[in-house]
């Protein structure tokens, strides 16, 4: 699963976010357990991976590993943005039902936290990094922070999660315009995110695997029938995740296919789509 896929995952989760933080029944401890144990691999393998990009070579010969090490930091400059609106849906879950299933969700979006900012010092101060390079980095970790608040605004119409967002004044201004008016042009927003992730990413996610994983945990949290009613989610999917891990790119690329070229269209036309442009421009 790629890093693309997962912030938009993060998009359908905000948008079906409130059945979880509502929802009075206990999360399934096998997901959460999941999102949990990929999330660590991953954090695990990030922390190698910015290890060996600090470690100039003596010879000053870069392995081809570290040449092609763009991969690992976009997974890393994005890579919270599922974690902030995860966050706060588990978080808000457990100011209802009284548990503790968020410490899980905080835990990991802290190493995150800690992975980006051994990143951003690896983008302004390591001579393996063009220019070039940093600032295109740069760029999407900014769009990913902007798009992280919309949707965590989105998620506070229901409970007030700003907590988790990158500038929590930033997702409470979100907040306010969509309880305004904001939710009837969420088609075309979710589109519009699409659009803006659909060209910014360079290289093939080197954590595609543990990226699937932590996807099925997210999911799975879920009632099965939450992303079937949009045809996104088909309950036979939904087994398959239980049980293997080999078939989740494919099922992941499937749930955003169908759809992807027909809403990026959509999102540059009409009146809403302009109300996109005007009032949730990131």
């Amino acid at each position: 699963m790629q890093a693309r896929d997962l912030v938009e995952l993060a998009a359908l989760v905000a948008q079906n976010g409130h059945l979880v933080m509502t929802h009075g029944a206990p999360l399934p401890a096998p997901c959460l357990e999941r999102y949990w144990t990929g999330s660590k691999c991953r954090l695990d393998r990030w922390g190698r991976a910015l290890k060996r990009l600090s470690e100039i070579p003596a010879d000053g010969h870069l392995p081809d590993e570290l040449r092609n090490s763009v991969g690992v930091l976009e997974e890393i400059v994005t890579g919270d943005v599922l974690g902030r609106v995860w966050a706060g849906v588990v978080t808000a879950h457990d100011r209802r039902t009284g548990e503790d299933a968020g410490s899980i969700a905080r835990t990991i979006l802290m190493g995150q936290h800690e992975a980006q900012n051994r990143a951003m010092s690896l983008l302004v101060n390591s001579p393996l990094i063009d220019g070039a390079s940093a600032q295109r980095l740069d760029r999407l970790r900014r769009r990913a922070e902007c798009w992280s608040d919309l949707l965590v605004g989105f998620l506070s119409v229901t409970e007030d999660v700003t907590e988790f967002g990158a500038d929590s004044q930033r997702a409470r201004d979100f907040s306010e315009d969509f309880r305004e008016d904001g939710t009837r042009a969420w088609s075309l927003m979710f589109a519009s995110l699409r659009a803006s992730f659909a060209t910014a990413f360079e290289r093939q996610s080197p954590d595609a695997d543990l990226n699937g994983e932590i996807a099925a945990g997210v999911i799975l949290c879920f009632q099965p029938e939450v992303f079937d009613s949009t045809g996104l989610l088909r309950p036979l999917w939904i087994s398959r995740l239980q049980h293997t891990t080999n078939e989740t790119q494919v099922m992941i690329d499937s749930l955003f296919s169908d759809e992807r070229n027909e809403r990026i269209a959509e999102a540059n036309v009409g009146d809403e789509g302009e109300f996109v442009r005007r009032r949730f421009t990131c």
